[in-house]
């Protein structure tokens, strides 16, 4: 088996948001009539994406918010829910591959995780400088149901008519990469698992576990979740693999976790 190289993780700068949108945990988003005026816990939502060295070539993990976000989500509605005012020049999808001397043309596969607007939103752009695209049939599907060019994080204009590859179950796309089904948060939310050498089994979740206090046990969901009962079996999922294989698991949007991280490009895990 030919194990991936470098794990790089990029990181986009941050949404805000209300917590109810990460997390719906009792005594945190609840409150009694005696408490009817405390006020709304706004929190920090980093974005990231994952660059995989590999010898197939550099495999990109989500392609994280587009430089035109402000003018683009404030068309779907999003901006007054979740502003995305924590980011600067050199965070943004181009200038962290160029950080790993790397450019568009360069990144042979790309992985959409789902097609929320902070995950898809330079699809467009990687797809025309040849890349490969992959998304689970049951997202693409769904995200293209809808009437209209918006619904809640959809922008359609992010994916419609790309052409992507569809999978349909768990599949090892190259060697030591394999992407799970775990959907839930949305129609075919995907996870990411990839085996290192050095630092063994890593599980991003994306957002099938969006914050680390959702993992429990017990698990809890967010505002942000389309089916409630394929969200607890995803993550039931991918407990019983981190559990089998002592992985590392990067949750989505927690960003005390991202603290903690190997961030690019000064360092990466291997």
């Amino acid at each position: 088996m030919a194990l991936a190289h470098r794990v790089h993780v990029l990181y986009h700068g941050a949404m805000e948001c209300d917590l109810a949108w990460l997390l719906l945990k009792p005594g945190r988003n609840i409150v009694d009539r005696h408490h009817r005026n405390r006020r709304v816990e706004w929190v920090d939502c980093p974005i990231h994406s994952v660059l995989i060295d590999h010898p197939v070539g550099p495999i990109l993990w989500d392609s994280g918010p587009p430089r035109d976000w402000a003018t683009r989500w404030q068309r779907a509605g999003t901006n007054d829910f979740a502003p995305f005012d924590r980011v600067t020049d050199d965070q943004f999808l181009d200038s962290r591959l160029a950080q790993l001397g790397l450019e568009p043309a360069d990144i042979k596969t790309v992985i959409a995780s789902h097609l929320h607007l902070d995950h898809a939103g330079n699809l467009r752009m990687l797809a025309n400088a040849g890349a490969r695209l992959l998304v689970s049939r049951a997202e693409l599907e769904g995200a293209n149901s809808f009437p209209g060019e918006f619904f809640g994080s959809y922008i359609k204009s992010d994916y419609a008519g790309l052409p992507f590859g569809r999978l349909d179950s768990d599949v090892e796309i190259a060697d030591g990469i394999t992407v799970l089904q775990v959907p839930g948060h949305t129609w075919g939310t995907m996870a990411l698992r990839v085996e290192l050498a050095n630092s063994g089994t890593m599980i991003f979740t994306s957002d099938s576990v969006l914050v680390r206090d959702a993992f429990g046990p017990p698990a809890y969901s967010s505002a942000d979740t389309w089916d409630t009962r394929a969200w607890a079996a995803s993550v039931e999922k991918i407990r019983a693999i981190a559990a089998a294989t002592n992985a590392t698991v990067v949750f989505g949007h927690d960003a005390e976790q991202l603290r903690a991280l190997r961030l690019a490009p000064g360092a990466f895990y291997d």
